[in-house]
């Protein structure tokens, strides 16, 4: 997985999202998460399974370029996020876990 979030980087260094040449921004690349959950709910609503992988993973890339534009690692925010919920007791509630 390390490997794989190193590509992600070095990818958009390449592409010129982040980096020293880089042009995109932290509002941007917000831009385009919001982008990319819409295709996740229209891969939910087409129950296209290749469109709802895709679109996760294309999020996911968002988040780790995002995070590297404003200076933070993405995975320090899956820990931070991780180290907040690992206790968290709830109830499932149409579907959904409500916290307590």
């Amino acid at each position: 997985m390390n490997e794989l979030i190193s590509q992600v980087r070095l990818w958009g260094e390449e592409k010129g999202i982040t980096g020293e040449n880089g042009k995109a921004t932290p509002a941007s690349q917000f831009e385009k998460l919001l982008e990319e959950v819409i295709e996740v709910h229209d891969g939910f609503e087409a129950q296209d399974q290749h469109a709802i992988i895709d679109g996760i993973g294309d999020c996911t890339v968002v988040l780790i370029l995002l995070a590297e534009l404003i200076g933070v690692r993405f995975e320090d925010c899956l820990q931070a996020a991780y180290d907040e919920i690992k206790g968290r007791t709830g109830v499932m509630k149409d579907g959904k876990f409500v916290k307590q």
